[in-house]
């Protein structure tokens, strides 16, 4: 949990301080990369000590191969951490296609839409 605090914390400085993104990059090749290393270390070690088939040993068989991929922001500096902000984004439009699902017709779906 303290990992990614770190990761997210060097996020916080990146966006309040609106960083350019090659200087993004920078900071992520000096603080994520290493944190990022810490985990998949953490993760191997820890595998080797719990049964493959208990909660925790899938949970990390599931993250151990997934660690390349949660690194590959840090290769580029217009890459984001996490897909937050589009999901928030689309929170209202996905909400919204619920709510009218049954409003009856188009038209009564449009007068819905207006009110």
């Amino acid at each position: 949990m303290i990992r990614f605090q770190k990761l997210y914390e060097v996020e916080r400085v990146i966006r309040d301080w609106n960083f350019s993104p090659e200087d993004a990059l920078e900071l992520r090749q000096r603080q994520s990369e290493e944190t990022l290393k810490e985990f998949k270390k953490w993760l191997t070690d820890e595998y080797q000590k719990v049964l493959p088939s208990s909660a925790i040993g899938k949970a990390i068989s599931y993250s151990l191969p997934c660690c390349e991929k949660l690194s590959l922001y840090t290769t580029n500096g217009s890459l984001q951490i996490d897909n937050n902000p589009v999901e928030n984004a689309i929170t209202t439009i996905a909400i919204g296609l619920k709510n009218y699902l049954f409003a009856g017709s188009h038209d009564a779906d449009q007068g819905a839409a207006l009110l």
